[in-house]
C-alpha cells in the first residue's frame, strides 16, 4: 500500500456547525413512550430526552477538541484516502511501538485515559477506522478488514516502526487479528479485549458454568441485540439518511449500546435490561462520542464495514504470540478451550471481575495493566 503526505491535523468543528446542532435538537420530534419500564425497547424516552436537553445546553464540545489537539493529531494519504491517527512518541529510549484499533461506536476517544500512563512504555498510533470520525470516507466498496489492517502496517512502516505489537476490541478486535494473519512479518504479537471465535462443538456436552454463562450472554446478543448488526450489515445507506439527519437519532441508535455493552450494571443473559450507561461512563463523555458521530456525519460510512466484514469477523487462525483480556460484560466471551482452536498462541490470559465492551474507556487502569503484562512476554 502506497502511503502519502503525512502532515498535521488539528480538530476545529465549524460554530455554524455546532449551533445547527443545537436548532436541530431543540426542535426535535419525539415520539410515544415507550410500553414497558425498562430498557427492554430501546433507550427510554425520559432519559433520551434528558440527554437531549444536556447536550443543548451543557455539553462541552470544544473541550473535546482541547483534548484531541494536545496531543500529535496527523493524516496521512493511503491508497487514496485520507486516514487520521494520533501519533504519540515515547520520551522511553526502550519503548516498543504499538497501534491501537477502535469498534463501532467508539472512536479514539475512547483511548484518551490511557495515552499517558501507555506512551511512558509505548510508542502510540491510534488511528481513526475509514469512515470513523476524521478519517475520510471510502468512496468504494473495498475497505474490508483485511484491507484495513494492510492500510495500518503500511502506516506504521511509513512512520518507521518495522516490527510493532498491535492491540484492538471490537473492529479493533478484528483489524488487530487480520494483522496477526496477514502481517507477521511486522506484527510481532497481538492482545485483543474481545477474543471472537467459535465454541468447540466436541465441549457441548460438558460446558463448564463459565461456559454456560458466555453462551446465555451471546443469546441474549443474538436474539435481542443485534438489530443494529442487521440494519448496518445489510442495508447502511438507508440507516444514514435517519442518523445523519436527526441528532437525537444518532444519539439513540449509540447509547443504547452504551447501556447494553458496559458494565453498568446491565448482565445480558442474567438480568436482561437493568443497569443504566452512566454507572460506567458519564453522561458527557458518552456524548462526546455522540457528537464525533455527528459533526463528521459518519452514520452511514462508518456502518459500511459492517456491510463489508461482519459476516467474517471472526475468520482465520492466528499464529503470532497473543494475549487475551476478558471483561465480564463484553458481548462475547470463549473460554480458553474455546480460543485456542483459533489463537494458537495465546502467551497471555486472563479475566477480570470489572468492565464492559469498551475496555480502556470503561477501566483505563485495568486496561493499561492488562497490556504491559501481555506485552512483556512477547519480544520484537
Amino acid at each position: 500500500m502506497n502511503v502519502e503526505d503525512i502532515r498535521p491535523f488539528r480538530v476545529a468543528v465549524p460554530q455554524a456547525a455546532i449551533d445547527d446542532l443545537r436548532d436541530r435538537l431543540a426542535r426535535t420530534r419525539w415520539p410515544e413512550k415507550e410500553t414497558v419500564a425498562d430498557w427492554d425497547q430501546g433507550v427510554p424516552l425520559a432519559y433520551a430526552q434528558e440527554l437531549a436537553a444536556w447536550w443543548h445546553d451543557r455539553h462541552d464540545w470544544r473541550g473535546v477538541e482541547a483534548r484531541l489537539n494536545a496531543l500529535p493529531n496527523f493524516l496521512a494519504t493511503i491508497d487514496g484516502l485520507d486516514i487520521h491517527f494520533l501519533h504519540v512518541r515515547s520520551a522511553n529510549p526502550a519503548a516498543r511501538p504499538l497501534v491501537l484499533t477502535h469498534g463501532w461506536p467508539g472512536s479514539v476517544l475512547e483511548f484518551l485515559d490511557v495515552v499517558e500512563p501507555l506512551s511512558a512504555d509505548y510508542h502510540l498510533v491510534i488511528p481513526s477506522l475509514p469512515g470513523y470520525g476524521f478519517s475520510g470516507k471510502p468512496d468504494v466498496a473495498e475497505w474490508d478488514v483485511e484491507r484495513i489492517a494492510a492500510a495500518w502496517d503500511a502506516l506504521m512502516r511509513a512512520l518507521g516502526y518495522d516490527r510493532y505489537f498491535a492491540q484492538g476490541g471490537d473492529w479493533g478486535s478484528a483489524v488487530t487479528c487480520a494483522l496477526g494473519m496477514h502481517h507477521a512479518d511486522h506484527c510481532a504479537g497481538i492482545h485483543v479485549n474481545m477474543v471472537v471465535g467459535q465454541p468447540d462443538p466436541a465441549t457441548m456436552a460438558d460446558l463448564t458454568d463459565a461456559e454456560k454463562r458466555y453462551l446465555a450472554r451471546f443469546g441474549w446478543y443474538r436474539d435481542k441485540d443485534n438489530g443494529y448488526a442487521t440494519q448496518q450489515g445489510t442495508r447502511p445507506q438507508t440507516i444514514g439518511y435517519a442518523l445523519t439527519d436527526s441528532p437525537v437519532g444518532q444519539m439513540a441508535w449509540i447509547v443504547e449500546k452504551f447501556h447494553g455493552w458496559t458494565d453498568c450494571g446491565h448482565r445480558p443473559g442474567e438480568q436482561s435490561v437493568g443497569g443504566h450507561p452512566e454507572k460506567a461512563l458519564s453522561r458527557e463523555a458518552m456524548l462526546d462520542t455522540v457528537s464525533l458521530y455527528w459533526f463528521t456525519a459518519s452514520a452511514a460510512s462508518s456502518a459500511r464495514l459492517y456491510w463489508h466484514s461482519f459476516r467474517s469477523f471472526a475468520a482465520g487462525a492466528i499464529d503470532v504470540p497473543t494475549g487475551c483480556s476478558l471483561f465480564p460484560n463484553e458481548i462475547m466471551r470463549l473460554s480458553r478451550r474455546w480460543a485456542e482452536g483459533r489463537y494458537r498462541n495465546i502467551v497471555y490470559w486472563n479475566e477480570l471481575d470489572r468492565g464492559g465492551h469498551f475496555a480502556a474507556w470503561e477501566q483505563p487502569g485495568l486496561f493499561v495493566a492488562e497490556l504491559r503484562a501481555a506485552f512483556a512476554l512477547m519480544t520484537l
